[in-house]
């Protein structure tokens, strides 16, 4: 199977066995605020040439709901709404939140609360082996909101330090409102932190390829 972790910067691919890559390293390449799904699909499909897949998880920077996208995503072009990407692949295909995904290749046990810091800022909670997509980042928070602190453009912004002082408060009020068992700072920023805020650890992007697999090996389970 193939696994394709859409992010605001690029979109990285695996192909999975039994939950480990094979047929050579993951690949990427660039994406951004022009890529649209067409883009996407062309530069997967060149990509993965060579590659033997029959079933594809996608892990998509927006809402989705019942296995397809429902909002447009802020980092990249539009036109992901009410796209066929099964008929543009021409194989089954599995669509889950890109931050949902890689919670769920994160995930050891209770409740979990993940946080992916990269181009934006994602987020799920996974509780009992469910998980639960989040939308943190576009919530009220200072003078504007999550994402705009924590994401990429907040780090360049505000500068290392500053920003590292952002990510422990803002988890630190996260805790103290979900209570989670366990706490997955996940994304390519968050090993720009120094040192982990208290309780957390450090997740890898390698868990969305992961999770991928994992939305076949199992049925996918939905929060109430």
């Amino acid at each position: 199977m193939l696994v394709v972790d859409i992010g605001g910067t690029s979109v990285k691919i695996a192909a999975m066995t039994q939950g480990a890559m094979n047929q050579g390293k993951r690949r990427k390449f660039k994406s951004g605020p022009t890529m649209t799904a067409r883009q996407m699909i062309a530069g997967v499909k060149n990509l993965a040439r060579g590659w033997k897949y029959d079933r594809i998880s996608i892990g998509y920077p927006g809402v989705v709901k019942d296995n397809q996208p429902i909002t447009e995503p802020h980092n990249l072009a539009r036109g992901w709404v009410n796209f066929d990407f099964a008929a543009a692949f021409g194989c089954p295909v599995k669509i889950i939140n890109d931050a949902a995904m890689q919670a769920v290749g994160s995930y050891k046990s209770g409740t979990m609360l993940f946080l992916g810091l990269g181009t934006g800022l994602g987020s799920a909670l996974v509780v009992d082996g469910v998980v639960v997509p989040m939308e943190l980042a576009h919530l009220p928070y200072r003078r504007s909101t999550y994402e705009y602190y924590l994401g990429l453009h907040g780090k360049e912004r505000a500068g290392n330090k500053k920003w590292r002082n952002h990510v422990a408060a803002v988890v630190a009020d996260l805790v103290d409102a979900f209570r989670p068992d366990d706490v997955v700072l996940g994304g390519g920023n968050s090993k720009r932190l120094k040192q982990l805020p208290k309780a957390c650890r450090l997740g890898d992007n390698d868990n969305a390829f992961a999770g991928g697999f994992r939305l076949w090996d199992r049925p996918q389970k939905r929060a109430r």
